[in-house]
């Protein structure tokens, strides 16, 4: 789905933004959007399950915009968690492109059967498409999302200007947390076991934005994040390229330790660090989502462009 948005006034026009898109990016436009049709018909719950316009993947283009901001959503949520940012960014001249990582959108028994590597490649996918309809590509993404984008960066550094990171999952703060790769592993012996009664696959997730996120998350989903910051982590110093680091003060979710040590560990000479006193996980979302979107729009004033290859 392809959206042309005017600012102040949204209008959708796909048949005009279609013609500004080059075949290939309306073919993979088409790709991801039927991977979701699939997937939420195959797996989505009555009654559990959020409808469907939230989890689809959406891209904002305008013919006049050359730059591009890959923007990547959280762990239990779905593109629509970043459509505020989207639209913040795209009425600052910018091309906005939301990847649905896979198993989400559709229902928690499907994320539960996703690993690391489908997010990453889900991720791929997106620059793939984003990089067709412009000349340069910032990634940025928020909590699991801002771990794929430095994932992104660490591994393809030359692919973009700059990369935005709000609330990476460094340390999670949880009880529950601590304690899912154990679980984790009794889980599965009791599978292969065939015992059923004392598995413990789900936990709850007190959702910030309930309307959008699952209400419960896969134990083993939290064992994917754990694994995907670990690996960035040893990497971090190797970040070059400008990078902004957010984080709420008060963040009952992910400690706020986390975006300190990640702005203190990446290798860049041109990076921001910025808090916002909150007592939520979310900030991209509500009233104090102004706040996050007007340090965005200082550090990108700062970025020079750099060519997406």
């Amino acid at each position: 789905m392809v959206i042309l948005n005017k600012p102040n006034n949204a209008v959708t026009d796909e048949l005009a933004s279609d013609k500004a898109l080059s075949k290939q990016c309306q073919q993979l436009l088409a790709q991801e959007e039927s991977l979701f049709d699939q997937d939420y018909e195959y797996h989505a719950i009555v009654g559990e399950s959020k409808d469907k316009t939230i989890g689809k993947p959406f891209l904002l283009h305008h013919p006049k915009h050359k730059k591009g901001v890959l923007l990547i959503h959280g762990l239990m949520a779905a593109p629509f968690e970043v459509k505020l940012w989207a639209d913040a960014l795209f009425a600052q001249g910018y091309n906005v492109y939301a990847p649905r990582l896979s198993g989400h959108g559709t229902s928690v028994i499907d994320l539960a059967t996703r690993n690391k590597l489908e997010w990453i490649k889900a991720a791929e996918r997106g620059y793939n498409i984003l990089v067709e309809c412009s000349d340069e590509v910032i990634v940025a993404g928020f909590s699991t999302g801002a771990a794929l984008a430095l994932d992104m960066v660490i591994k393809n550094p030359n692919k973009f200007s700059a990369a935005i990171c709000i609330s990476a999952p460094l340390k999670l703060k949880k009880f529950t947390a601590h304690f899912a790769s154990p679980v984790h592993y009794w889980n599965k012996i009791l599978a292969i076991l065939k015992i059923n009664m004392a598995r413990k696959e789900f936990v709850t997730n007190h959702a910030d934005n309930p309307h959008i996120n699952y209400l419960r998350c896969p134990v083993v989903s939290i064992v994917q994040i754990k694994r995907l910051m670990k690996g960035v982590r040893q990497d971090l110093a190797k970040i070059k390229l400008p990078m902004l680091v957010m984080h709420a003060t008060h963040d009952p979710k992910v400690d706020v330790q986390s975006s300190k040590e990640i702005y203190k560990s990446i290798g860049s000479s041109s990076k921001t660090y910025y808090e916002v006193d909150f007592d939520q996980h979310g900030i991209i979302n509500g009233d104090i989502a102004q706040i996050t979107f007007r340090q965005v729009e200082e550090f990108l004033q700062t970025v020079t462009p750099v060519k997406a290859i």
